[in-house]
C-alpha cells in the first residue's frame, strides 16, 4: 500500500517559519511512520540564485529599518495578498511549482509562510485537488495568510481563532493546535547529564539567544550581564552571525570560564534544559520551545508587527518578561540564585503550560484531519 505524504512549504524569511515545517514534520514521522514528508523552503528551491539574495536584502531591511517593517505589516493586517500580487509571485519566482507537486504527488500540503500559501491557493484555483493546511507560525494573525482556498488553519492560541474568525472565515476551519516544536522539546533532560557535553557547571545558567540570524541586543547590555560572570554561567547564543561571535570572543570581558559564546546550534532544547533563564527576541517559534521547556524568558527588541503582539501575549500569559533596563537583568539573575524559588517558578511554569500547549498537539492534529 502507498505510504501518505505530506509537503512542508516554507520560506526562508526569518528561521521560525522553516524551522516549524521541519518540527512538525519530524512530530508526524514520529507518531506515525508510515507517512512520508518533505520540507521545501520553495523560493531558494526554485530559484537557488535569486531566492538567497532577496531574503538577504530582507534581513538587512528588519536590522536596519525595524519600523519599515512594521509599518508595511500594520498597513496590510487585514488584507489578503489580492489575486494580481499572487499571479505576478507565481509568474516571477513560482512558476514550476506546479511541477513540483505533480511529482511528489502529496496527499496534504501544509504550508508555514504566506507567499507559499499565496501561491498554492492560486494554483487550487486552477484545478489542484489537494487539502491545504495553513499553520501560521506567530501569535497573530496577519491577513496575508488568509485565503478562501484554505482548507484548514492550524493556529497558536484561541485569540488568534477569533481573529480569523472575526474576519468571516468559518470557526470550522480553524482549529487551535500550537505552533509545533520538535520532538527533542516534548521531553527534558537531567541537567546533570547535559552540563558537561557543554563544559557547564552546575551552577545558576543564562541562556542569551539572538535569533536564527544572529541579530543580537546593544552592547552594552550584553556586557552588562557578562558583569555577572562571577555568580552566573551564560551562554551567548549568536546564531548565525559568526562575526559577532568573533568580536566577542576577541573582548577581554567575555573571556572567562563562566561565559560560552557559541554560533549555530542544533542543540538548542539541551540548552534550554541547563538554563534557568532565556533571554532572546520574541519570534513565534523560539518562544514556543522556551514555553514547551517552561524556562522563564525576557525579551528585548520585538520587530513592529508579529513580534510585538508575540511579546505581547507571553508577557500577558507570565510566560516572560520586557527586558527594558539592567534592572530587570539584576531583578532575575538574583532571582535565579535562589534555588528553591528558582525551581518553583519553573514548576509552576510547566503546570501553566499544560493548560494552555501540548507540545504534540499540532502533529496529532494533522494525523487526525489525514484520516
Amino acid at each position: 500500500m502507498r505510504k501518505k505524504r505530506v509537503l512542508l512549504l516554507s520560506e526562508g524569511f526569518g528561521s521560525g517559519h522553516t524551522q516549524a515545517a521541519y518540527a512538525l514534520a519530524v512530530g508526524i514521522r514520529e507518531l506515525n511512520p508510515n507517512i512520508v514528508t518533505r520540507v521545501i523552503e520553495l523560493g531558494n528551491f526554485l530559484n537557488p540564485v535569486i531566492g538567497p539574495l532577496i531574503i538577504s536584502a530582507y534581513k538587512k531591511t528588519v536590522s536596519k529599518q525595524p519600523k519599515l517593517v512594521g509599518i508595511v505589516y500594520r498597513r496590510q493586517y487585514k488584507k489578503s495578498l489580492n489575486r494580481f500580487t499572487q499571479l505576478a509571485l507565481h509568474r516571477i519566482f513560482y512558476t514550476q511549482t506546479a511541477q513540483v507537486i505533480s511529482q511528489l504527488k502529496p496527499d496534504l500540503i501544509v504550508c508555514t509562510h504566506p507567499v507559499p500559501n499565496a501561491v498554492v491557493c492560486r494554483l487550487k484555483r486552477l484545478g489542484l485537488d489537494v487539502p491545504l493546511y495553513t499553520l501560521i507560525t506567530d501569535y497573530d494573525a496577519h491577513g496575508t495568510w488568509t485565503s478562501p482556498e484554505v482548507t484548514k488553519y492550524l493556529v497558536s492560541t484561541s485569540l488568534v481563532k477569533k481573529k480569523l474568525t472575526d474576519r468571516g472565515i468559518p470557526s470550522s476551519r480553524v482549529e487551535v493546535t500550537g505552533i509545533p516544536v520538535h520532538p527533542n522539546f516534548w521531553r527534558t533532560n537531567d541537567k546533570s547529564e547535559i552540563q558537561p557535553q557543554f563544559d557547564l557547571k552546575p551552577m545558576p545558567t543564562v541562556l542569551i539567544m539572538g535569533g536564527g540570524w544572529g541579530i543580537m541586543y546593544s552592547d552594552n547590555l550584553l556586557k552588562y550581564m557578562a558583569g555577572w560572570r562571577d555568580s552566573i554561567q551564560l551562554i551567548y547564543c549568536v546564531g548565525s552571525n559568526e562575526k559577532a561571535r568573533e568580536k566577542m570572543l576577541a573582548d577581554p570581558i567575555y573571556q572567562h570560564p563562566n561565559i560560552k559564546v557559541l554560533g549555530f546550534t542544533r542543540e538548542v532544547s539541551k540548552l534550554m534544559d541547563v538554563s534557568d533563564l532565556l533571554i532572546t527576541k520574541p519570534g513565534g517559534m523560539t518562544c514556543t520551545e522556551g514555553l514547551s521547556k517552561g524556562i522563564p524568558m525576557l525579551f528585548y527588541e520585538p520587530i513592529p508587527g508579529q513580534e510585538e503582539v508575540n511579546c505581547e501575549y507571553f508577557v500577558e500569559s507570565g510566560f516572560g518578561e520586557m527586558l527594558i533596563s539592567s534592572d530587570t537583568i539584576d531583578k532575575w539573575f538574583s532571582l535565579i540564585q535562589e534555588p528553591y524559588t528558582s525551581i518553583q517558578h519553573r514548576r509552576d511554569l510547566l503546570s501553566k503550560r499544560n493548560l494552555q500547549y501540548n507540545p504534540m498537539q499540532c502533529s496529532r492534529a494533522v494525523l487526525q484531519l489525514m484520516q
